[in-house]
Parts: C-alpha cells; structure tokens; sequence
C-alpha cells in the first residue's frame, strides 16, 4: 500500500489547522471581519433576505416620490413643461384671462378667396368631390355668420375657427380661411372691442391643427388654454345638423366633457342645400358609426383618414401648452371603445 499524501495524514492536518489559526489571529481585525462578513452575507437565506429588503425600500421611496407628485399643485407639477424661450413671447390681454366661453366652428374645406364677392364662388373654394353643386359653401357660410353672432352676443366667450392643413393643393388651414372670410364680409365691424393695438375681434382665433371632429373638439379646449391661460366653463360647437349626434353622443362623451355645460347649435342647409337624406346616410356610415366603435379615432379606417389629411406632416403644440390634456391627447387604448379614465380639467364642473 502506497503512503496517503503528507497534507492528508493526521499529523498535517494538525499542523495545517494550528497554520490557520495562527494565521488569522496574525491578520488585522479588519481584514478577518470583512472575511466572515462576506461569508454571513453569502449565506442563501441572508443573502435573499438582503435583496428582499433592498426592494422595499426602494418601493418605498418610490411610492413617496409619486405621492408627492401627484398631490403637488399643477403649478408646481408643469412649472417646468413651458420653455423659457416660449414665455417670454406671450403677453395674454387681460381682457382674454376671464373668458369662460368656448364657441368652436369646425372646418370643413378652406377659401382661398379675398373679396366678400368670392364667399360664395366654388372656384374660389378647395372643395371635395361631394361638397361641390350642393349647398355646402353657403352652409358653412352660415356656421362662420352664427358662430360670431354668438361670440359678439356674449363678451365672456372665445371664438375658434378649428381646422388644419388638410387640403394638398393648399397651402392655407381650414381654420386661418374662415377667419379670413369672416373679415371680408365685415362680420366683426361694429364690435365695441374694436382696437389699433388689438387683432380685428380679440374674441376670435384659430385652432390649426384638427384633422378631423373629434380633434376639433379636444384640440380647440388646448387651443382656448393657449389664449387665456385657463379652460373653459362652457362650450358651443357649431355645425351642420347632421353632426349633432357625433358631437353629442360620442365626442362629447370621448373627453367626459359635462352634458349639462355642452350645446351643439346645429344649422339645416337651405332648400336643396347638402344637408339631403343622401348626406345624411354618409354622415351615419362614415362619421357616426365609425366613431361608435373607435371613440378616439385613432385605429384603422380613422386614423387612415387622419393621416391622409395631413400631407404637410404638421404636428400640434398641445403637449407643452396644454399640459394638463396630455393624457387624453395620448389615448389610444387598446380597446376602442375604452373611456378615458385619468383627471381632466373640466371634472370639477360636473
């Protein structure tokens, strides 16, 4: 039989333990405590007691951090969303500041007119193929004539013309055009706030950005913050007739604006105007009913509509200057027809 390896004899052994020991005693404190620290955190059930630990405080913190955030004023929430550079450009009239009042005209095709003689000349109108030879330039005529007959009626609200740069052989916004149309005719003339060193009628601006209804709606609520550093009490849209039921059923709705504070003024067309069964059906197939089941317009056969008016790739400034709606401007759940459920400005007025 061969003889065991000399450190696996019982003498060495001895000696290889008496080593040790030695060893550590000659070690400084600091070095041997961290050794048998490093040994207790290795242990399986310390060391996943540790990591367990670190998570709830780490939880913890967070969940501090988000209460703070959320129960902090609005002011203090965005104090820094507006760019510095942008402030210092706005100087609002304190005569805008009180306005509660919003009345929103929404477009529908875009003058390029320049004469009070052209309002009513098709050649002078970017129009599509349905809208031309049936009244629909004197009906959207008389949305921009009722629309500012209210604003000047009620010295608390603010008129917007909403509507983008839909129209590819435009080089103009649907909204910028219906005020240029409402000037030519002369609609704000005899209006007391009438001043060299204000806009024509301070009451009445545009909202350029909207691709289509539901836009018009949320879009001029950003647009009315943007004027008046607030957001409104009331709100009036006025339209075709045909379009009641899709801005009070479901745009309405969309933005939980309150029923009781919502009106829709809507205008029958003139005697053989657009507003005919055959317009009628193509409001139901292609505004109303789409919208049934895609509240935000943002899937599919709306968001297709969308993009095909927005040929100039133009994006809106509503994130930064309506910080409070970003939510809703982002919503796009899933299920079509989920509600919108984050705080809204407007939820105290219910």
């Amino acid at each position: 039989m061969l003889p065991l390896p000399a450190l696996t004899s019982p003498h060495s052994a001895a000696r290889v333990a008496v080593y040790r020991r030695e060893t550590r005693r000659l070690l400084p404190p600091s070095v041997a405590d961290i050794r048998a620290t490093l040994r207790y955190l290795r242990a399986r059930s310390r060391l996943t007691n540790l990591g367990v630990w670190l998570l709830t405080v780490f939880a913890s913190l967070s969940f501090l951090y988000n209460l703070s955030f959320i129960f902090s004023s609005t002011s203090a929430v965005f104090s820094d969303v507006y760019p510095s550079s942008i402030l210092a450009t706005i100087e609002r009239n304190e005569t805008l500041k009180g306005l509660d009042h919003l009345i929103i005209v929404p477009g529908h095709a875009i003058w390029a007119g320049s004469r009070p003689e052209h309002a009513l000349n098709e050649e002078y109108w970017t129009l599509e193929d349905y809208q031309k030879d049936n009244g629909h330039v004197l009906a959207i005529t008389d949305h921009i004539k009722q629309a500012v007959a209210l604003a000047v009626e009620d010295e608390s609200s603010l008129l917007i013309f909403s509507g983008g740069q839909t129209r590819l052989l435009s080089t103009t916004t649907e909204a910028e055009s219906y005020m240029r149309l409402a000037l030519s005719l002369g609609l704000f003339k005899n209006h007391s706030l009438l001043s060299s060193a204000l806009p024509p009628f301070p009451r009445a601006t545009t909202e350029t950005y909207a691709l289509d209804s539901y836009q018009n709606l949320l879009f001029s609520l950003a647009r009315f913050h943007e004027v008046t550093g607030r957001y409104p009490s009331r709100v009036t849209v006025v339209g075709y007739e045909m379009k009641r039921r899709r801005f009070e059923e479901l745009h309405r709705a969309a933005i939980q604006f309150p029923a009781r504070l919502f009106q829709y003024v809507g205008l029958e067309p003139h005697e053989g105007g657009g507003d005919s069964t055959r317009a009628r059906e193509g409001e139901f197939q292609n505004g109303y009913k789409p919208y049934t089941a895609d509240l935000y317009g943002c899937h599919d056969f709306l968001l297709a509509k969308r993009r095909a008016r927005n040929p100039f790739l133009r994006f809106h400034p509503y994130h930064t200057s309506a910080p409070e709606l970003r939510g809703l401007l982002d919503w796009c759940p899933s299920d079509p027809r989920s509600i919108y459920q984050g705080h809204l400005p407007w939820d105290a007025t219910e």
